[in-house]
């Protein structure tokens, strides 16, 4: 069982999580906190795999976002038939993972067979996983299939690795190990088995119900505030005569409301009752203001660091890489019209 310590050592300047830390991923089951146990998997409630996703990402930014992702992707257990996910996910070593945009098509066919095609960006973990899942139009001759209110079809995929041509485009300035490169899928015949529509459900849990807004949200943010004390451990090491007590304390306060919002979610969902749209609005205005306030605080702390946190070798530097290439994803971007650069 490899360390905090020793999974940080391995992954300091990496550009790929190693193969020993795949293994002990691997051995340890830590994709697969949100798969069904009847499915082999470990079954966490919303508190429990938060509490997880933190300590990964406080470990090491690239780590804990590979992890979220492709255990994200795996939750996906839930969307398909029983018998293929059984399949499937008694192979210990399965990891799903893909992109959320919509990338390409997916022409159906008179056996119910689909034939994909497209182009897919920014799959984490993409070296690793052994299916990649992607959002595809339905087309039928070419055309988009359109539903009763107008809108075009989409349907979700599992493709086996083995079909994907992976596209090593990766270049940000953070998240280097994380491994979230490109993909493309040309002709490959999918079979509807292996096809998912997200809010259709073949399994009876709570885990079911929450909306996928609010798990992205808790999930990623959770990853912010790991990284984030991450980082503060890191400046300590630098200046420890900067004192971070109230940072490292509104970091601690803020992963404690995170959870308080998954126990509540839980609760709700336990009454037989819907996160209303409200709710949810207020869970994702939580997270806008959360994230900008961790941004505010690390870089007006690593401001203060001074020369040595530039050497991008440091281990500052590179958390400090890894939060702000995270939290360049689109979920907590503020409005265009919200942002004030006067002075």
């Amino acid at each position: 069982m490899l360390s905090s310590k020793e999974i940080r050592h391995e992954l300091h300047g990496a550009s790929l999580i190693s193969d020993e830390v795949i293994q002990y991923i691997h051995e340890e089951g830590l994709l697969k906190i949100w798969i069904p146990k009847k499915y082999g998997g470990l079954g966490y409630r919303f508190e429990e795999g938060l509490k997880a996703l933190f300590g990964w990402a406080e470990t090491d930014g690239s780590f804990g976002w590979m992890l979220t992702l492709c255990a994200g992707a795996n939750y996906f257990s839930r969307n398909i038939k029983p018998e293929v996910a059984q399949l499937l996910f008694t192979h210990f070593e399965t990891c799903f993972g893909g992109s959320g945009m919509i990338g390409g098509t997916a022409e159906k066919k008179d056996n119910g067979n689909y034939l994909i095609n497209g182009l897919w960006n920014f799959a984490t973990g993409a070296p690793h996983l052994t299916h990649f899942t992607l959002n595809a139009k339905v087309t039928e001759n070419g055309k988009p299939i359109m539903d009763k209110d107008g809108k075009e079809i989409i349907h979700s995929f599992i493709v086996p690795k083995e079909q994907a041509q992976i596209i090593p485009n990766w270049k940000s300035m953070g998240m280097k190990a994380s491994g979230t490169y490109s993909f493309t899928i040309e002709n490959v015949i999918v079979s509807e088995d292996y096809s998912f529509v997200y809010d259709t459900f073949f399994t009876n849990d709570i885990l079911d119900s929450i909306p996928f807004r609010v798990f992205a949200d808790l999930t990623l943010l959770v990853n912010y505030l790991g990284m984030a004390s991450h980082f503060i451990e890191e400046a300590e090491c630098i200046r420890p005569g900067i004192n971070f007590k109230n940072f490292a304390e509104s970091v601690e306060k803020n992963l404690d409301k995170v959870l308080y919002i998954a126990r509540e979610v839980e609760n709700i969902l336990d009454d037989q009752k819907e996160i209303s749209e409200d709710k949810q609005n207020e869970i994702h205005e939580y997270g806008v203001e959360l994230v900008h306030k961790l941004s505010h605080h690390i870089l007006t702390a690593y401001t203060q660091l001074g020369i040595r946190a530039t050497d991008p070798y440091s281990a500052v530097y590179q958390v400090f890489c890894d939060y702000f290439t995270a939290a360049m994803h689109s979920n907590f971007r503020p409005s265009a019209d919200a942002l004030d650069f006067s002075f």
